[in-house]
């Protein structure tokens, strides 16, 4: 898909949270190695640099493979935040960087983003978990819009409210929690309503959940480090939902997000520093 300033973006791609360096490295090499082309990573992950190294060892072109990570709140003052993660990666430039939360310094990290997107070390700018009046700040203070805001989303929370503004200014919606969550995958994958459209197609039903979220015009990255999970993840351009059947999906919207974080959580994402992958 396009973004708003005319980069092109991949729809689906593979995320990396909670994978350990090891687990990153091969399945970032593996899902490359089957046609993905959106890796997804970010510094409090702690596994960037496998994430670097799984890149180059699949022989896959870096100019072919769209590369976002996240900067951690505890990096928004740092002058050399950007290079550090430049480094960790081990690349040129960064396809997408984003700001991982709103913290109360977080103008600070967005003009670091602005600084290194003109310098052209970053080609797109994201923010995630900017709701509410925290990306209305964004879009009002700064001259430079984001290209991408990552949120929690599935077919439970799609985001009606984000999306007034998002629809409005042109910024894409990349779901975290794409399949419901934790506690809530089985709920949503078990549904009538999943388990009935994934059988009219002959998917699974974690197929048909992505194949909602981009059909929604989300960005979506499942993660895995299972390699037959990891195929079947980008396996669904070879069919399209209905338009009866993404109505019937939206009758799963609850409202209900799975994750919620207060003022003063957000405020102490301040205080935890990632150690980093040192190898």
């Amino acid at each position: 898909m396009k973004l708003n300033n005319g980069i092109e973006m991949p729809s689906v791609g593979i995320g990396t949270f909670l994978l350990s360096p090891q687990d990153a490295e091969n399945s970032v090499k593996e899902a490359l190695k089957m046609d993905y082309r959106l890796i997804d990573t970010a510094n409090c992950y702690v596994n960037e640099r496998a994430v670097g190294r799984g890149m180059k060892q699949s022989g896959v072109k870096r100019e072919e493979i769209f590369l976002s990570t996240k900067l951690w709140p505890t990096e928004y003052e740092n002058p050399n935040a950007v290079e550090e993660t430049l480094e960790r990666l081990d690349t040129d430039y960064i396809d997408l960087l984003f700001l991982h939360q709103p913290t109360k310094n977080w103008r600070e990290g967005y003009k670091q983003l602005i600084k290194a997107y003109k310098q052209g070390k970053i080609k797109a700018i994201g923010v995630s978990n900017f709701e509410g009046r925290y990306i209305e700040e964004v879009l009002s203070e700064f001259d430079v819009k984001p290209q991408v805001i990552q949120v929690e989303c599935h077919p439970f929370f799609p985001q009606e409210e984000l999306r007034k503004i998002t629809e409005k200014e042109d910024i894409k919606i990349m779901s975290w929690y794409p399949l419901g969550g934790k506690g809530m995958t089985a709920e949503l994958l078990e549904s009538p309503i999943v388990t009935k459209i994934a059988a009219k197609y002959g998917k699974s039903p974690a197929q048909v959940v992505l194949k909602w979220h981009t059909q929604m015009g989300f960005i979506v990255i499942p993660g895995s480090k299972n390699a037959e999970h990891i195929k079947d993840n980008i396996d669904i351009f070879d069919f399209t939902l209905s338009d009866e059947d993404m109505k019937e999906m939206e009758k799963l919207n609850k409202g209900e997000r799975r994750y919620t974080r207060t003022e003063e959580a957000l405020d102490g994402f301040m205080n935890w520093q990632p150690t980093y992958e040192k190898e």
